[in-house]
Parts: C-alpha cells; sequence; structure tokens
C-alpha cells in the first residue's frame, strides 16, 4: 500500500502526513460507513501527547462531521483503550492518533473496525485511492455529523482494567514509566485502585518530551527507579501503551519473550492454555522456544508485526501472543496489545506466586543477540539467492539448536537485516561478521 503500513498512516507530521490527509481520511471513512450501514457512523477517536494530535484530531473531526459522521473524543488515551471502547459501546469503527514509540515529530493514523482489530486492508486501499483523487464522494448540506466529548469512555476503559486481575496489590511497591505518553494518567489511576504503592515517573508530557529517554525504549530511567527505592517491579509502556516492559526487583529487564513465558506458563497451569501454544514472531529469542519446550507449551511462529500475531490467535482462538517488543495479546481480555493491561496481569501474577519477580523468569535463559543491518541494492535477489540461502542452512546446521542465523529483509528500507543468536557476544558478533562478508562477496558487483 501507498500510505498505510503494518501499524497505520505514520510519517513526519507537516511532511510525509499532512492535516489534508486527516481530513480525507475522515471524508472517506464518514461517507463510507453511513452509506453501508445506511445512517449515520459512529466513531470514537483517541490520541496520544505529541503537539501535532491535535490538528489531526481536528482535521479527521471535521473529515468525519463533513460526510455525515458523528464523532465521539477520548482525547489522550491509549491505543488499546479505543480498540476497547469501539467493542464495548458498538462504534462503528475507532481512530487512533499516534506514532506508538517514535520521535515527538513523527505521528500516525491507525484506525480500528468494529470488532475492535485493525483495519481490513481492502477498506484502507479505497481510502489511498480517495486520498489520491481515484474515488469521488458526495456532500450535502443535510448531511453533516456532529462532535462531541466522551470521557466515560475513557472511565469505562480504566473501570474494565480494575476489574481484571484476582488479587489485591494492596502492600506492593510498583514503578511505572509512562513515557509521558498516553499511560501518564491512565495506568497510575488504575494501580493506585488496585491497591497498589505506586511510584511515577515521566508522567509530566508536554507535547515534545513522548519517549525521550524514557519508556520501555529507554528501560533504564525505570531500573534506576526500581533499584533506587526497593521496589517489587516496575512496568514501563511506549508512547501510546501498548508495549509494556518489565523491571525485577533487582533491576533486570523482562521483555516481551519473558511477559509471555510468564503468562503463558501461568495459563498452562491453570488449563486455560488453548492447545498448550502461544504465538510467536520469527524475532523471539531462541531460548524463549527452548523454555516453552520445556514446560510442554508449542509456539507457532508469524512474521514481524503484531497483524500478524493478531490474525493468528483470530484464526485458530489462541489465548497468548507477543512480540519481544512488548507487544503481548492476551485473548481472554483485549484485541490488541495492552501495555497496561499487561502490567496488571504480571502484577496479579506475582501476587498469586507470593515470590519476587525474578523467581517468574526462572528457566528462561535467553541468549546474547545482535542485529545488523546490512544496505543492499536489491533485497529480493539477496533472500532469494541460493548461495546466501545456502550460507544459511548450513551455519543454522552448525549452531546445532545452540543458537542461530535468521535474515530478514525490511519492509520499507533497501536493507537485509541480519539476526544472530549464540551461547556468547563474541560467538554472534563472529557469526555476524562471516555472514555479511559472504553476502558483500556475493554481491559485490552490486555493493
Amino acid at each position: 500500500m501507498k500510505y498505510f503500513g503494518t501499524d497505520g498512516f505514520r510519517g513526519r507530521a507537516n511532511d510525509n502526513l499532512r492535516v489534508e490527509h486527516a481530513l480525507k481520511i475522515g471524508q472517506f471513512l464518514g461517507w463510507y460507513y453511513g452509506a453501508r450501514i445506511g445512517e449515520k457512523a459512529r466513531c470514537v477517536i483517541g490520541k496520544d501527547t505529541r503537539r501535532s494530535s491535535y490538528m489531526f484530531e481536528y482535521g479527521l473531526s471535521a473529515g468525519l462531521t463533513s460526510a455525515g459522521a458523528d464523532v465521539n473524543l477520548l482525547h489522550v488515551t491509549t491505543t488499546p483503550s479505543v480498540s476497547y471502547v469501539v467493542r464495548a459501546d458498538k462504534f462503528d469503527f475507532g481512530i487512533m492518533i499516534t506514532a506508538s514509540h517514535n520521535p515527538y515529530h513523527d505521528n500516525g493514523i491507525k484506525i480500528i473496525n468494529s470488532s475492535g482489530y485493525k483495519m481490513e486492508e481492502e477498506v484502507l486501499l479505497q481510502i489511498e485511492k480517495y486520498i489520491d483523487g481515484e474515488i469521488e464522494i458526495p456532500f450535502t448540506y443535510d448531511n453533516v455529523g456532529r462532535c462531541t466529548d466522551y470521557f466515560q469512555g475513557r472511565n469505562k476503559y480504566i473501570s474494565y482494567l480494575s476489574s481484571v486481575p484476582l488479587h489485591s496489590l494492596r502492600g506492593y511497591r510498583i514503578g511505572l514509566d509512562c513515557a509521558n505518553g498516553s499511560a501518564f494518567n491512565i495506568a497510575k489511576t488504575v494501580f493506585d485502585m488496585l491497591g497498589a504503592d505506586t511510584y511515577v515517573i515521566n508522567n509530566a508530557p508536554n507535547g515534545t518530551n513522548i519517549n525521550v529517554d524514557c519508556g520501555s525504549t529507554h528501560i533504564e530511567a525505570l531500573q534506576r527507579l526500581v533499584k533506587g527505592n526497593n521496589l517489587d517491579v516496575g512496568f514501563a509502556f511506549d508512547g501510546d501503551a501498548d508495549r509494556c516492559f518489565c523491571v525485577d526487583e533487582n533491576g533486570n529487564v523482562a521483555d516481551g519473550d519473558a511477559i509471555m513465558y510468564i503468562g503463558a506458563g501461568y495459563l498452562k497451569e491453570r488449563g486455560s492454555l488453548v492447545d498448550d501454544t502461544v504465538v510467536v514472531t520469527v524475532m523471539s529469542n531462541l531460548g524463549l522456544f527452548n523454555a516453552l519446550k520445556e514446560k510442554g507449551i508449542r509456539t507457532v511462529i508469524t512474521d514481524v508485526g503484531d497483524k500478524y500475531i493478531s490474525q493468528e490467535i483470530q484464526d485458530h482462538g489462541y489465548s497468548i501472543g507477543g512480540e519481544q517488543s512488548g507487544h503481548v495479546i492476551f485473548d481472554k481480555y483485549a484485541t490488541t496489545g495492552d501495555g497496561i493491561l499487561t502490567a496488571i496481569i504480571m502484577a496479579d501474577i506475582l501476587v498469586e506466586k507470593k515470590c519476587v519477580f525474578s523467581n517468574l523468569t526462572r528457566g528462561l535463559k535467553v541468549l546474547p543477540q545482535r542485529l545488523k543491518n546490512l544496505k543492499v541494492p536489491d533485497k529480493d535477489a539477496v533472500m532469494k539467492d541460493p548461495e546466501v540461502v545456502g550460507f544459511a542452512e548450513r551455519l543454522n546446521k552448525e549452531l546445532d539448536g545452540k543458537g542461530r542465523l535468521l535474515l530478514r529483509k525490511s519492509g520499507t528500507e533497501p536493507v537485509v537485516r541480519i539476526m544472530v543468536e549464540a551461547e556468547t557476544t563474541e560467538e554472534c558478533d563472529k557469526h555476524i561478521a562471516e555472514t555479511e562478508r559472504f553476502i558483500r562477496e556475493r554481491f559485490q558487483s552490486m555493493l
């Protein structure tokens, strides 16, 4: 697709993502759903804390109402909250304005269908045609919608989150890094309702400090908070709070792989892990595969991207899936990755197990991992080359389950990604260098 990628229409604000794009997206969706259901469409819009989120909110609202849709504004909220409110309050669709973990100067528009999942590609393709002037839609003076605040939707989401855990968090000291983003108010509110003694950092957004040296992409701030205050556990979110990383009582990081290990093991113990299966991507650490196998849990592997995880869960009804980056879907509770929900579930397991958080990851031995981006003129030619394929097969056979080589092409750049896992970082670096050298020699005339 031309504008919409795996995570919505994303770009630099006022550059390749402009307010006229938001206007046209709103116009098309208002018209499309109005024609589809035969009456005014109803939608809900949320946004993160970027300064540019305001102009995109107003642009979308203008477009939607001009095409007859009624708009309900959640204002600053999380991506998963929009997904929840769309389903819970039976909206026709939802929109989240966010660039997730990206810097403040970027932004994005995510569109969510009535079931709380990412919008179908056929609809996105039609939006792109309208943006490019290939489709015309009618506007009339008597078909205009209205725009209203919908704070009650966000409050309903907060109440829902507080209903999920089985145990009180009273007596537990919990750190929260809100990334100066969407979680800045919601996360503390929920953990306070659950009785935790909360220590919160990076909860003062100013429009330009979202994700700056904080949150799940800069975990060091939370590590200092947990260690410096002798907390039981800490949770870090990204800009739109659909990711979560954990920090144990010793300051060690538990990423998405560790969260899936804890969550899947807990569900299996309770007899709630459908088909004893976890959905992961090719980037999950080999240590996770080995540790889950030890527990009698099998893995289904998808390409990188939470939309692939989500689709696999939808198709087969699996209980849990996610990415190393912290997007984890607990199918019983949500249709998408939800960082605050993930944190609540991890805290609830901690209380039930009556142990320190580091005990929950015992049995998971994460292998050192290195990633190198190699710029190439033709990434498809490299990936399909039989000599390169043969090299990868030989190296993986040599590693014999104690490591692996994974080659992937970037979806957006002229780059082949070389990922190596091995028993030591030195081995990783060695195999990365060997692989890069082989590809360069093989395609010397092109590089």
